[in-house]
């Protein structure tokens, strides 16, 4: 079995009753889906109510997160760099029922390999956020400017 095919399985002591993706892959009919994966402003905003995610808030299609959302969340709480809403946890947000966290079958080896190919940035994160998308062929959602002018239109939503 090859790395990227093997099940996910949160870290210990992390996942419990967070909801991933289903084991099955989205079918697209080669059009991107009805999936929006949401970069980390994308999902406080929403999770905080803010006029930018209004749009998210009445998407009809799924949300994701990625993992990379959550650890980027905690590398700038650890870092002061952002607060969350009161009484907010990163568990919290990973458990929410607006959104799911992409994770059924870990997709390390081929996102990690998309993310090389995003030399267009050097945030970490936003590469891996964008190589996930990409993988997945989900749309991102983003603010992003950096972001949207590194991506096609047809893949990104801007709020």
């Amino acid at each position: 079995m090859s790395l990227s095919n093997r099940p996910w399985k949160p870290a210990s002591g992390h996942g419990n009753g967070v909801r991933t993706a289903s084991d099955s892959p989205i079918e697209t009919d080669g059009r991107k889906s009805r999936v929006i994966l949401l970069d980390t402003n994308a999902l406080l905003w929403l999770d905080a109510g803010h006029r930018r995610a209004r749009a998210l808030s009445r998407w009809g299609g799924r949300l994701h997160v990625s993992p990379t959302n959550l650890l980027e969340i905690q590398v700038l709480l650890e870092a002061a760099r952002i607060r969350l809403r009161r009484n907010a946890t990163i568990e919290g947000l990973a458990v929410d029922d607006r959104w799911t966290v992409d994770g059924g079958r870990s997709p390390s080896v081929p996102w990690f390999d998309e993310a090389r190919a995003v030399t267009w940035t050097r945030d970490p994160f936003d590469r891996l956020l964008v190589a996930h998308a990409r993988y997945r062929s989900w749309r991102l959602a983003t603010a992003d400017g950096p972001l949207r002018e590194g991506l096609a239109d047809s893949d990104v939503l801007e709020i």
